[in-house]
């Protein structure tokens, strides 16, 4: 037997796969599985003072979930190994190993959130400059990625975007999110430049042709774009896949190598807002979450950029 095993004796791991497998009838499967959670809670257990399963509180197995999830494991192997926990401490109950169940009150994470994925500040600057000017529609372009991310749009709220929802002298543009619920959100000299580009020197001609299409289609009815922001090179309304398709398009065009959606450019907004020393009902506000814990997830955002800075910077990160 290894020093390794050795160590980990008490922990009775090869007992309790034993009685998940004779007494549980567990599946291969489910054996594998609650193994290699147990053996990572041992070692944990281990080098943090807990030399035996009696020697865990329920404080321990708290912050042992939270390791999990700082290892970036889904959720659902969380709930395993959090079910894992709780079946060894009914194994260990009955085997007289231990007196109380420390696992009783240990939550199954229903809803993790996830990190989302977002660009640097430089990446954003990147992304918007890639757009060469000689590209057709490259003020359309420009005017609808800076937009999207000056003011944390949904994608669905990019495409339904008016032209008089516009507020340029007033520096902010109305936007009506879940549910039609209406917000104004302030957008910045960049924005309100590409914006005003595109309304000035692109827009009427798609406004045009799609008036033209229209006619031919039926009979002179004009165009259903009425008043649309962003539109296509036919003169309809843009839709989801197409806004999509334009990211994607300019994502490549600038080398970024993350997997970057519409959605991306939202959580940038919010997470550079917040590392900026934003306040979080004001970013709760701009982005239009009814619950401000919606919100809340990108405080852990800022969180992992603040210790990505001290890892970086600290003579000893």
């Amino acid at each position: 037997m290894s020093a390794a095993d050795d160590r980990l004796r008490p922990f009775l791991l090869e007992r309790f796969a034993e009685y998940l497998t004779l007494e549980q009838g567990s599946s291969a499967r489910t054996d594998d599985g609650y193994s290699r959670d147990l053996h990572r809670l041992a070692e944990w257990a281990q080098a943090h003072g807990a030399a035996s399963p009696a020697a865990l509180t329920s404080a321990h197995l708290r912050e042992f979930v939270y390791y999990l999830k700082d290892l970036g494991l889904a959720p659902a192997s969380i709930r395993r190994g959090v079910s894992a926990i709780r079946t060894w401490y009914r194994f260990l109950a009955a085997e007289g190993v231990v007196q109380s169940d420390p696992s009783e009150r240990l939550e199954t994470p229903k809803k993790w959130r996830t990190l989302p994925e977002v660009l640097s500040q430089d990446e954003v600057e990147t992304l918007l400059t890639s757009i060469p000017l000689e590209e057709p529609l490259a003020f359309r372009d420009r005017a609808m990625l800076e937009l999207a991310y000056g003011a944390g749009l949904r994608v669905g709220e990019w495409i339904t975007l008016r032209v008089n929802d516009l507020m340029l002298d007033e520096g902010v543009v109305r936007v009506f999110g879940k549910g039609s619920k209406e917000r104004l959100v302030p957008v910045g000299g960049s924005a309100i430049g590409a914006v005003a580009i595109y309304l000035r020197e692109l827009r009427p001609r798609l406004e045009e042709a799609g008036r033209r299409s229209a006619a031919v289609r039926a009979g002179g009815r004009g165009s259903k774009a009425q008043g649309v922001l962003f539109l296509n090179a036919r003169g309809a309304p843009l839709s989801r896949m197409g806004a999509w398709k334009i990211l994607r398009k300019y994502v490549e065009l600038s080398g970024i190598t993350k997997t970057v959606t519409p959605h991306t450019l939202r959580h940038s907004f919010a997470t550079h807002l917040l590392e900026g020393g934003a306040d979080l009902r004001s970013v709760q506000e701009m982005l239009g979450h009814a619950d401000i814990g919606t919100t809340q997830v990108y405080t852990h955002v800022d969180r992992e950029y603040l210790r990505s800075v001290h890892r970086q910077f600290h003579p000893r990160g």
